[in-house]
């Protein structure tokens, strides 16, 4: 529904819907059509069990309207439900006129399996639903109902049949943003899809009745008070109790009830109140500590109450609770210094703060990437120094201060067929037929941040050199490089001379950063 936050139900809605759009611009198989079927009797269970459940509510409220001695306002709110049901069987019932019409008009169904025949067939939905203009006549019926509903119960309910410019799934859209109703459900659509469809339709309908009867389940009684719901309520001398010590406090029976709505308010601010139980919810300033780590705070409580003939009351009370200095961890692999511009992973938490940690992060000295889980940061310093500054629901709670190392550079090694060539013994002569370069990071560097600690070489020359020339020069733009051509010019005396030329590394981002290395040069005499 435009402008709500989709339930997990509607999520799959769509994703039904995408998936035939999808399957609308390929030539659909039967066995997926089969399936549309299967989602068609899937939601067809649904709407039944649903309208079942629906009708038991209506009893229930005729039930309550009767133990209240079937008042005059009690006995409207059950006649509003009594034609809350009769509008929405009118609504099931014209779905499922149109869905037996539309087997009909498709072949009718197998004799031996009872499913429909047409599956495939577009023409015929087409004619119905939008030649004879029975797809504008659903929109219309479809978002009367919420109309009524919304009229009936005084609650809001959203439009169910939409164009696709007001279908959150289909307004940015550029093929489907134009069309109508009628035409975006059932244009080019199979028999298989469009049976589906009018099912999610159904479910809608009943889905929104729910709602309604629950609304007029509410309002019956509404001006009593009648304390339904009892619960024990402990209010001790202090929240907090040391190890060894007495823990006291008064024990309650507390009664609230579903059928008022009194006003709470903390501190003069109103609060949410839902069948006669207020919600408290505020962030905890920080206070003066003691030497435990604590801050005694109060807010005072109130409940303007209504009570029968219109009088009112109000009842007030101090409560004290205890703020407890938060206490900030931070786990990495390297904590004590960050790595410079680097991808250094952190994983900030305040256990004092439970589930009401709500973290952020900014720094000075370093950019910061927030990680996929509550208090994963990612920091990349740029300076020697950085201070990360950490919020909880945009309070500051700490500022704490890193060191920042410099990238340790790699080491190179020069081997063959996976051996470290000995560059002080040498090797016999023809010498090697393959040389491999190798940059690999400090171990330090590497077991703190291995995302960071990707080197490779990447411009590098080897040399067959006698004496003060070079015989042979071949440039190398791979870690890896065959020699035969050496071999052939191979004497003793000779020496391979291998010169780094360009060193660079995968960050964390997955960007290539050049290496300063300076000049480095191997030489292997060759024996």
């Amino acid at each position: 529904m435009a402008g709500e936050k989709l339930s997990a139900r509607q999520k799959m809605i769509g994703m039904m819907y995408l998936v035939l759009t999808a399957l609308l611009a390929l030539q659909v198989s039967g066995s997926v059509l089969d399936k549309f079927i299967l989602i068609n009797k899937s939601l067809e269970r649904g709407v039944v069990l649903k309208m079942q459940e629906n009708a038991r509510s209506l009893e229930s409220i005729q039930a309550t309207v009767q133990e209240m001695s079937n008042r005059e306002d009690d006995i409207k709110v059950f006649n509003t439900a009594l034609s809350v049901r009769k509008e929405t069987q009118q609504v099931i019932s014209h779905i499922d006129s149109l869905k037996t019409k539309l087997v009909v008009l498709t072949g009718g169904k197998d004799k031996k399996t009872g499913r429909p025949k047409g599956l495939k067939n577009e023409t015929s939905v087409a004619k119905l639903m939008l030649h004879d203009g029975k797809g504008i006549e659903l929109q219309k019926i479809l978002n009367g109902y919420t109309q009524y509903l919304t009229q009936a119960t005084g609650i809001e309910f959203a439009p169910i049949a939409l164009d696709a410019k007001d279908s959150a799934l289909f307004k940015d859209d550029p093929n489907q943003s134009t069309k109508d109703f009628a035409t975006l459900n059932f244009d080019t659509t199979p028999l298989g899809a469009a049976l589906a469809t009018l099912s999610q339709f159904a479910s809608d309908i009943v889905h929104a009745e729910t709602k309604a009867l629950a609304a007029l389940a509410n309002s019956v009684g509404a001006e009593d008070i009648k304390f339904d719901n009892l619960v024990p309520l402990v209010k001790p001398q202090s929240n907090i109790v040391a190890a060894g010590a007495k823990y006291k406090a008064k024990l309650f029976l507390a009664a609230s009830s579903s059928g008022v709505d009194p006003e709470m308010t903390i501190d003069g601010k109103k609060i949410i109140v839902e069948e006669g139980v207020g919600s408290i919810e505020f962030l905890a300033s920080p206070g003066k500590y003691n030497e435990d780590g604590l801050a005694r705070k109060i807010f005072k409580a109130a409940i303007k109450l209504k009570l029968p003939g219109g009088k009112e009351t109000i009842l007030t009370e101090d409560i004290a609770y205890f703020v407890a200095k938060p206490v900030i961890q931070v786990q990495s692999a390297a904590v004590q210094a960050l790595y410079l511009n680097c991808g250094n992973e952190l994983n900030i938490q305040v256990p004092a703060l439970g589930t009401e940690y709500n973290p952020s992060f900014s720094a000075t000295g370093a950019s910061v990437l927030s990680g996929e889980g509550r208090g994963l940061v990612t920091v990349v310093p740029n300076a020697l120094e950085v201070k990360l500054n950490i919020y909880s629901n945009k309070n500051l709670l700490d500022t704490q201060l890193f060191k920042v190392r410099r990238i340790p550079k790699p080491e190179i090694f020069i081997t063959s067929k996976g051996k470290v060539l000995n560059e002080k013994q040498g090797i016999p002569v023809p010498g090697p037929r393959s040389l491999e370069v190798r940059a690999i990071a400090d171990e330090s560097f590497r077991t703190f941040l291995p995302k960071d600690a990707r080197y490779r070489v990447a411009q590098w020359e080897v040399s067959l050199a006698r004496g003060s020339r070079a015989l042979k020069t071949q440039s190398v733009n791979s870690q890896d490089v065959s020699l035969h051509d050496f071999v052939a010019l191979a004497k003793p005396g000779d020496r391979l001379v291998i010169e780094i030329k360009k060193v660079e590394r995968l960050n964390f981002k997955g960007e290539i950063e050049a290496v300063k290395i300076g000049t480095i040069i191997h030489t292997i005499p060759l024996t």
